[in-house]
């Protein structure tokens, strides 16, 4: 079994195999690895870069805390890995990942789940879009559980739902 590292922020591109390694388990039966990439459009227009900054000591220690988190929800998993960009990104660069392996998949798809969005409305790591007309926006978060965080998905410039309706 491979050696356990810490949750962390880095400077350095984020490599999917080397996270996939990290939470491997010959006991898990699924790993769900989800990566946050730098889109091209936003809400404020075409994005060329994304700058990401964060509070170093508290970020790590939030990302840490929702890590063990995790592993208190869902006992049963075997690996958790998060690791966040932080400096200027290019668009298609991995800005976050997160590994979650665990003996069933329903597990491991609901804990990557919650760990990416308690990042996203927990972790103190702020991005700035730096736009093709050469303006930066600050992008502002949502609370975690938030009326934002919950409203309906609605197809935007044809794409497909990210979260399925409920029955």
């Amino acid at each position: 079994m491979p050696t356990r590292r810490q949750s962390r922020l880095t400077d350095d591109v984020i490599e999917p195999s080397e996270i996939m390694g990290d939470v491997a388990d010959t006991g898990a039966g699924a790993v769900v690895l989800f990566l946050g990439t730098v889109r091209d459009n936003s809400e404020a227009g075409s994005v060329e870069r994304i700058e990401y900054e964060a509070y170093g000591p508290m970020a790590e220690r939030s990302l840490a805390e929702t890590e063990r988190e995790v592993r208190r929800m869902w006992p049963a998993t075997t690996g958790v890995r998060i690791v966040h960009r932080v400096g200027d990104l290019a668009v298609g660069e991995v800005s976050v990942a997160v590994a979650v392996s665990s003996p069933h998949r329903a597990e491991a798809f609901e804990a990557c789940r919650h760990a990416i969005e308690r990042i996203k409305h927990e972790v103190p790591i702020w991005k700035r879009e730096k736009l093709a007309d050469g303006k930066g926006v600050w992008v502002e978060g949502v609370p975690f559980g938030s009326v934002r965080e919950e409203r309906p998905n609605k197809p935007t410039r044809g794409k497909a739902r990210t979260r399925p309706r409920s029955r």
